[in-house]
């Protein structure tokens, strides 16, 4: 008799279609996340590479830093700690926006390449012209907040 019931148990998830199973999946993944306290405030539909961030968060490996955007929204970007360079910074922000357009399910594209030519990062009045910089060179560590600056156009010789 017990092998009947396992064997009927075991024919529901034969059953399943591959989208259904990846649906329980990720339920129940949400829930051991949502259960966790470290990992707790992270969205529905969590990469790997955001659980990852958070741990490298939780150990002190990484640090948060605020984008603040001209509509006063400032957003959380987190970079690793040691080595981080503006680029780091730069890349960060890309895969949160990345992400959350994914997450939105919208199919606006944004051109990175225009948005750093017309743009620079800034932090307390400095603007983080080299890529190749360390974050630690201007002062920026953990919960510092840099914001979006618009670059003038430098006139060439006559």
């Amino acid at each position: 008799m017990t092998d009947n019931a396992a064997s009927d148990s075991g024919s529901d998830h034969e059953n399943l279609s591959h989208e259904e199973i990846l649906e329980v999946s990720a339920t129940i993944l949400n829930d051991i996340i949502k259960k966790d306290p470290l990992l707790s405030d992270l969205p529905k539909g969590v990469t790997v590479e955001e659980v990852k961030e958070q741990i490298a968060l939780q150990h002190g490996q990484s640090i948060t830093i605020y984008v603040k955007r001209e509509a006063g929204e400032e957003i959380p970007v987190v970079v690793r700690q040691r080595g981080a360079r503006v680029l780091d910074l730069k890349h960060a922000l890309q895969r949160y926006f990345a992400l959350k357009l994914a997450r939105e399910r919208s199919t606006v594209k944004i051109s990175w390449r225009y948005v750093w030519k017309t743009n620079y990062l800034c932090f307390e009045g400095q603007k983080l012209k080299d890529d190749l910089s360390l974050l630690e060179k201007y002062g920026i560590h953990n919960k510092s907040c840099v914001s979006f600056v618009k670059r003038l156009r430098e006139k060439g010789p006559k």
